[in-house]
């Protein structure tokens, strides 16, 4: 098997340089998800969210993270199988040695890793491209236009809902269409087809409203507690809502979505397997950038291989606490 040449120490500076940016994304990843735990019902990881969805420059660092992610991982197993490859005959007795078995294993808990990711992306990411179904929430302004106001006001004033009131408009026009004068009837037909856009933002303001102050974990479509959001929509709801054809954006309720997920004690045994797995991971990969890009000392390496673990334990620990907080319904 012929691979290209490059130079070891250039694969190993590359992959040192991509890791330690994953390791300051992480920091931030962690961060946001404490946001979580916040008794806002989620105003304010909503708000990141929204955020990092609709702001291009996030949008533009995405494809660089996800690239990043990707190079640093083609890179590893490049230099991994490179290395095996320059002594295809093993040694007959493995030799001792000072290296820590976090360094020994780096390629595995990789690979574990790789497999931990594609799971969290089905959960989440994918979620959010359309891929797999998952929970939508929409901003009220969106929702809230002048024309679904003024539906919702008429539908309860007789007591119906904004498609049984469009119905019951149009069959009176049809059975008195003859007695109305052409140019009139473009006009009602006109009104009637606005009816007809706003119906669906209408059904979901009316729903909301009527589902304000009842207990969250009994209803489907709620409002969020500032008013900000109607959430908890399923991909039916999402539907019907652009098919309206009304400019709105319906995004992934991922604070929903989170908290659903973590009341699973399966999936937290799984998160945590994975928060330990990624621990023994970063708890080498911050000393070994040191090493690579020739920043460390042996006068202060023992406080590099410190502060990895440090660094390590605070961010395994913040996940961590995300989900186990949550499935105690804290």
């Amino acid at each position: 098997m012929n691979l290209p040449k490059i130079h070891s120490i250039t694969k190993k500076l590359f992959v040192a340089l991509l890791g330690g940016f994953l390791l300051i994304f992480l920091l931030f990843h962690a961060c946001a998800n404490l946001c979580i735990l916040r008794h806002d019902d989620g105003a304010w990881y909503s708000a990141f969210c929204h955020f990092m969805g609709t702001n291009y420059i996030v949008k533009v660092f995405e494809i660089v993270l996800i690239g990043t992610f990707l190079l640093h991982i083609l890179l590893t197993l490049w230099l991994w199988l490179t290395n095996r490859l320059a002594r295809p005959v093993r040694y007959r007795q493995s030799s001792k040695s000072n290296t820590h078995t976090t360094s020994k294993l780096m390629i595995w808990t990789g690979a574990l890793m790789i497999a931990c990711l594609v799971v969290h992306f089905v959960d989440f990411y994918f979620a959010k491209l359309g891929i797999v179904e998952g929970q939508y929430m929409v901003k009220t302004e969106e929702v809230a236009t002048n024309e679904a106001m003024m539906l919702v006001q008429t539908a309860r004033q007789y007591q119906m809902s904004a498609k049984d009131l469009i119905k019951a408009n149009e069959e009176q026009i049809e059975a008195n269409k003859d007695q109305i004068p052409a140019d009139q009837l473009d006009q009602i037909m006109t009104e009637i087809g606005k009816m007809k856009s706003a119906a669906p933002l209408a059904d979901l303001l009316s729903k909301a409203e009527d589902n304000r102050g009842v207990s969250a974990d009994s209803v489907r479509i709620v409002y969020s507690e500032d008013g900000k959001w109607i959430r908890r929509l399923n991909a039916t709801d999402k539907a019907e809502v652009l098919s309206g054809g009304a400019d709105v954006e319906v995004e992934p309720d991922f604070y929903f979505m989170a908290r659903e997920k973590f009341k699973n004690p399966i999936i937290v045994i799984f998160y945590l397997v994975f928060f330990f797995i990624l621990f023994g991971h970063m708890r080498h990969a911050f000393a070994s950038a040191f090493q690579t890009l020739g920043l460390n000392n042996y006068k202060y390496n023992t406080f590099i291989e410190v502060l990895g673990q440090i660094y390590a334990w605070i961010i395994c620990l913040m996940f961590a606490a995300v989900a186990i907080l949550v499935y105690l319904g804290l």
